[in-house]
């Protein structure tokens, strides 16, 4: 097996997946990174570390692939902190020793949210980021997966950059300010969006969880948890049903309480996989709800032996484990029996469905 062969096949495996074209049902992740270094601080002196940070766990993972037959991939880890979009438009950041960057709140209200200005990307702070991915796409090479930067929605985005105390209110008695801030928002992302595809292809691995995607976009939805479902239809559900038809799909983080909003969830166009990060009771209710919609990548995927997950999760539902070992032997163990779990025995269920597709599973998984 040649790694250049191995990314190839499990690229298709993952793009099948996601399209609900035919088995596996399940894919997995195995997290073995008892010798990774720790990840530098997400501030821009720190950028260079950054980037050889990246680069020596890009090159580790593909070694990896050599020994450990899980569905993940390498990929040139250009995750940020949340505050990358707030800070282009001029909001102040906080960067503790302790955790990643945050910013902090520049409107306060609609008058000021009114003198927001437009910004151009390439004057931007953004344009770091670039920098940074172009010294990692010179080591690598054209062919090189990226991770994506922080991507929040538009509305989250708005959320950072106006203070919350006043923004909940100004949904109510100043939408059309909100709406304004919110196009300058989705103007810039889409902008930067653009330019980052073009520069480094159309396929990625998402900002988090770090699953592939052919083509589309990734983003965090956090805000929506404290809003009632008519005003996610009135300010968050038109930018996303925007951003998924503009790049050919979505796939969405929610880490709020947001039982409320699942519906919503589901009308989603090009919805290609949901990650709900909620108590175990939340996530095993999200299952059913869930399984004909989308891959599910679980913030709670199961308790005990990872290779019975599957045994819990509803027939239909495709699901993405991702389970943590702690030494390469534990790995090898994982992936055998995960392998024999949501390979083979997704051929059961494909079968019942269309008995002339399990020969076309099988081949592919032996």
């Amino acid at each position: 097996m040649s790694i250049p062969s191995e990314i190839m096949t499990r690229k298709q495996r993952w793009t099948d997946f996601l399209e609900n074209r035919y088995c596996p049902r399940h894919l997995f992740i195995i997290n073995c990174d008892q010798d990774q270094q720790i990840r530098p601080r997400l501030w821009p002196d720190c950028s260079s570390e950054r980037v050889d940070w990246a680069w020596t766990r890009y090159v580790r993972t593909r070694e990896q692939m050599l020994w450990l037959e899980d569905d993940a991939l390498p990929y040139l880890d250009m995750l940020t902190g949340t505050e990358i979009f707030a800070e282009a438009f001029g909001c102040p950041v906080y960067r503790p020793l302790d955790s990643n960057p945050f910013a902090l709140p520049l409107v306060h209200n609609a008058r000021e949210a009114s003198r927001i200005k437009p910004v151009d990307l390439l004057s931007s702070t953004l344009t770091r980021l670039f920098e940074s991915a172009d010294h990692l796409r010179d080591r690598a090479g054209d062919g090189a997966l990226f991770r994506l930067v922080d991507i929040q929605s538009p509305m989250d985005i708005v959320a950072l950059i106006w203070d919350k105390n006043d923004l909940y209110i100004a949904l109510l008695e100043e939408p059309e300010a909100v709406r304004e801030l919110a196009s300058l928002v989705y103007r810039l992302l889409t902008d930067f969006l653009d330019t980052w595809f073009s520069r480094y292809g159309s396929d990625f691995i998402a900002h988090y969880p770090d699953y592939y995607m052919p083509q589309g976009i990734s983003v965090s939805e956090d805000e929506v948890g404290v809003i009632s479902p008519a005003m996610f239809d009135q300010f968050f559900l038109p930018e996303l049903d925007a951003l998924s038809n503009r790049y050919g799909g979505i796939g969405l983080h929610c880490c709020a309480d947001a039982v409320h909003q699942w519906d919503r969830f589901l009308t989603i166009p090009g919805l290609r996989l949901i990650n709900l990060c909620q108590p175990s009771s939340v996530t095993i209710s999200s299952w059913s709800y869930f399984a004909d919609a989308a891959v599910q990548w679980p913030g709670w995927g199961g308790d005990g032996r990872p290779w019975k997950w599957p045994e819990r999760y509803p027939p239909g539902s495709r699901m993405v484990l991702s389970v943590t070992a702690s030494s390469r032997n534990e790995a090898i163990e994982l992936s055998k029996r995960l392998n024999e779990t949501c390979r083979r025995s997704s051929l059961i269920e494909t079968s019942h469905n269309d008995p002339e597709q399990i020969c076309v599973s099988d081949s592919q998984n032996q």
